[in-house]
């Protein structure tokens, strides 16, 4: 069984197909996704992006600094 788009957002998570596409804003680096803080991980930035309500939110400004 797969889960549609809307159901992904519903349950506040982040739509497969966009994270194929989303890079880091600074870095242009592919992110992984952190399922349990709801957060796209850029490691060469060393960047947290939050996710509210399924939509990343890929500003600089608004990313959680991270420790390797």
């Amino acid at each position: 069984m797969t889960t549609a788009p809307d159901d992904v957002r519903r349950s506040g998570g982040i739509d497969p197909k966009l994270l194929e596409i989303l890079v880091c804003p600074l870095t242009k680096a592919t992110l992984s996704y952190d399922a349990e803080r709801q957060e796209l991980i850029s490691r060469p930035a060393k960047l947290a992006y939050p996710i509210r309500d399924g939509i990343p939110i890929m500003l600089p400004d608004e990313a959680r600094p991270i420790e390797d």
